[in-house]
């Protein structure tokens, strides 16, 4: 199963995207999680396309809701961890979407180089998604 980060949502939501999310992966394969939802969705300035993505990202089965103080945690472990490797993750918002993914033996499907930088520092096991 996967754990599509917001990265994969976003190029798939443009309208002149790089590339089909079906070519990416099986739609039946994917999950997300609140952090997600919140970055695809807080992005959209139409209410229309607002409206459409929501549903879509509701539709989808969802991972660890509600967030726990123990999730939480487990983020800030993953930030500690990289920051004494001497990596800076960009967004504490992807050590949540990592904890998720790794509470659930998940693979993160993304276009973000944090999560490479994470998946150093843990066992999260990452996919690019973009050649």
């Amino acid at each position: 199963m996967l754990l599509v980060d917001t990265s994969v949502w976003v190029e798939a939501f443009r309208k002149a995207g790089r590339w089909r999310l079906e070519t990416a992966f099986e739609l039946d394969e994917a999950v997300t999680c609140l952090p997600v939802v919140q970055e695809v969705l807080q992005g959209f300035a139409d209410e229309r396309a607002f409206r459409i993505a929501r549903e879509a990202m509701l539709a989808l089965p969802i991972v660890e809701s509600p967030l726990s103080v123990g999730l939480v945690e487990e983020a800030v472990a993953l930030y500690r961890s990289a920051r004494r490797v001497g990596l800076t993750v960009r967004s504490g918002v992807d050590c949540l979407i990592a904890a998720c993914a790794l509470r659930h033996g998940l693979t993160v499907l993304h276009h973000d180089r944090d999560f490479d930088g994470l998946a150093r520092v843990s066992s999260l096991n990452v996919r690019e998604a973009l050649p």
